[in-house]
């Protein structure tokens, strides 16, 4: 799986971007999913866990749209679309809105496999927190709650104004 990062590896001056980032590339390392889903019994790779993820929450989706939510390309999307329909995970529909495209549909045993992916999600955070207290846990999730709006809210920003250098 490669080695693992601590906040510590990383040069920011932040301590909490640090942390996220070494939290960030463990949890989305392709080497350490791998493994989960394998001794997890899943019979499905990385890059179709990662497309189900997205369709459980934004489906129907066009190709273009998964491939843009996955940070890959069409072709590759195309490859494991194909992969999932072979499982009965997805179907292709017709879009409504333009005949001639296409969207991905979960079928019902693709949104069950979904669903059984955020169960280990929801397992591997509950082994996590396992040795915290109840309170520690609410706190930590009302400010991670916040954090996150907080950064959904800068991210549209930055992506309409760039980023803003500190001057100090």
């Amino acid at each position: 799986m490669g080695e693992l990062r601590e906040a510590g590896d990383f040069p920011y001056r932040s301590e909490l971007l640090a942390s996220l980032s070494a939290l960030i590339l463990l949890w989305e390392s392709p080497g350490l999913q791998r493994e989960i889903l394998t001794s997890s019994g899943e019979p499905i790779d990385q890059p179709a866990h990662q497309a189900l993820r997205h369709l459980v929450a934004g489906q129907p989706m066009r190709a273009g749209e998964l491939a843009q939510a996955m940070g890959t390309g069409a072709s590759n999307v195309s490859k494991i679309v194909k992969r999932l329909e072979a499982g009965g995970l997805v179907e292709r529909t017709t879009d409504p809105d333009d005949t001639r495209s296409t969207r991905i549909t979960l079928t019902a045993a693709g949104t069950a496999a979904a669903r059984h992916i955020y169960d280990l999600g929801d397992d591997m955070i509950a082994q996590v927190l396992a040795r915290w207290s109840s309170r520690d846990v609410a706190r930590y999730t009302e400010l991670t709650k916040r954090f996150t709006t907080d950064a959904i809210a800068a991210a549209e920003d930055m992506r309409r104004d760039g980023l803003n250098r500190r001057t100090d």
